[in-house]
């Protein structure tokens, strides 16, 4: 029992992804038409990136870029800039949660030693929403942008020319937010160990990552770029395949079979269009508040009729509670594990920080969306 309430609470989106499922197979009897529900496409190219993602973090890829930017530059404040670009620009090619798996725990490891815990949950904070905030650009920066790009059949230009201004505010945002941070002269080491890395493997990575966005940019069937990672990664680093987040692939699953079932249904589907057709930004930023913006992308999509509205709202909607976006999670997480000394703000603190700060980037975000934005 106690490991069932563990598991639920682990993984609580798919939990509530499959319980949705469930409930909506009562109405909606089992079928061949399930398998028609469900966007292969989708969860192949998910597949194929998490894979490329995870070998390449075996290597040390990421370790290494942060340890060389970060030797650079020697102030409390220019380091607190450098490790929150890394989030913001990162996260637009290896998306949001493995920026922030990736160098929040680089982050407090090397601030811990120089500056006060302050300082170091500030900073996790921004690289947070730095995190969210890039990697609403482009297709690879999150699941809902893949997901709705695959969807919306638009080419590269249009779909990133969507999200650019929220980008380029949030961007701004956050170089004024970075003031806040002291300027205090520091001296700091190379704080991640140093990892052996094949240059032979890293070149095939980078192949494999070259396939994935051919097939991203649908110059290259999926399957291709699917079944070119798992048969490379199965010969070179199956490691890298026990690390790819089988989880959020069946969520993404139980998500479609319950739109598609409550889609079936006439007065349902029609019930749901009326509501969201039109509101597809407001709609998109209130429900990823309460069930995250993966999860809303899949619930509203079938139903949204200005679906650049709907990539906007559900970006947009990354910022404002913990649970809005599943990265946010992370970095919470991450912090609350390395920083349980007293020298360090206590979880409950960071929450509210996180909260305040997750809260005014939302509403100046809004803002513009409501008053500026077409």
């Amino acid at each position: 029992m106690q490991r069932l309430i563990a598991f639920v609470k682990k993984e609580i989106v798919f939990c509530i992804a499959l319980l949705c499922a469930v409930v909506s197979a009562f109405f909606v009897p089992p079928s061949k038409a399930y398998f028609s529900y469900i966007d292969w496409n989708t969860l192949l190219i998910l597949f194929a990136l998490m894979g490329v993602i995870a070998a390449f973090r075996s290597c040390g890829l990421f370790d290494r870029l942060g340890n060389i930017l970060c030797a650079r530059f020697h102030s409390v404040r220019s380091l607190s800039a450098i490790l929150v670009a890394l989030c913001f620009f990162t996260s637009m090619f290896i998306t949001n949660d493995v920026a922030l798996l990736t160098f929040v725990p680089f982050t407090i490891a090397l601030l811990a030693p120089v500056t006060t815990g302050n300082v170091v949950m500030y900073t996790v904070i921004l690289q947070t929403i730095a995190a969210n905030c890039g990697s609403m650009l482009t297709p690879l920066g999150n699941p809902q942008n893949l997901f709705l790009f695959q969807q919306m059949g638009v080419d590269l230009k249009t779909f990133i020319l969507v999200p650019l201004p929220f980008t380029l505010i949030s961007a701004l945002v956050l170089t004024l937010a970075l003031l806040l941070v002291p300027k205090q002269t520091v001296q700091v080491a190379s704080v991640l160990k140093s990892t052996e890395s094949s240059k032979v493997k890293e070149i095939v990575y980078a192949l494999l990552f070259i396939l994935c966005l051919l097939s991203v940019l649908r110059l290259l069937p999926k399957y291709v770029s699917a079944l070119a990672v798992l048969c490379v990664l199965l010969i070179v680093n199956r490691k890298a395949l026990l690390h790819i987040d089988y989880m959020l692939l069946l969520t993404f699953c139980a998500f479609f079979i319950f739109t598609g079932n409550i889609g079936s249904e006439p007065n349902i589907k029609q019930m749901l269009t009326s509501v969201v057709s039109g509101h597809e930004f407001i709609a998109a930023v209130a429900s990823s508040q309460v069930i995250s913006n993966v999860p809303a992308t899949l619930l509203l999509y079938p139903f949204a009729q200005n679906t650049q509205s709907l990539l906007a709202g559900v970006n947009v909607g990354g910022l404002g509670t913990l649970v809005a976006s599943l990265a946010s999670l992370i970095s919470y997480k991450l912090y609350a594990q390395a920083t349980s000394d007293s020298r360090f703000p206590s979880g409950k603190t960071y929450l509210v920080l996180f909260t305040v700060c997750n809260l005014v980037m939302l509403s100046i975000l809004c803002v513009y969306a409501l008053l500026f934005w077409k």
